[in-house]
């Protein structure tokens, strides 16, 4: 889902790593489903790319 968003709204990896203050290999790893971000990371990264409420729970719905 971070992937979809940080290309519609025009980020790089890079980008979204500084924006965050985290290393660009956690987000490739986040992209990937490696890993999921922290409550904290979340909200940024929701509020950053700009996340619907909708979006979220429908992510949510089918990761659980």
């Amino acid at each position: 889902m971070f992937k979809k968003y940080r290309i519609l709204r025009g980020y790089t990896q890079q980008e979204l790593a500084d924006i965050l203050n985290r290393d660009i290999r956690t987000i490739q790893r986040m992209e990937k489903g490696e890993i999921f971000p922290t409550l904290e990371n979340f909200k940024k990264i929701v509020k950053v790319l700009k996340i619907s409420d909708k979006d979220i729970l429908e992510y949510i719905k089918k990761e659980a």
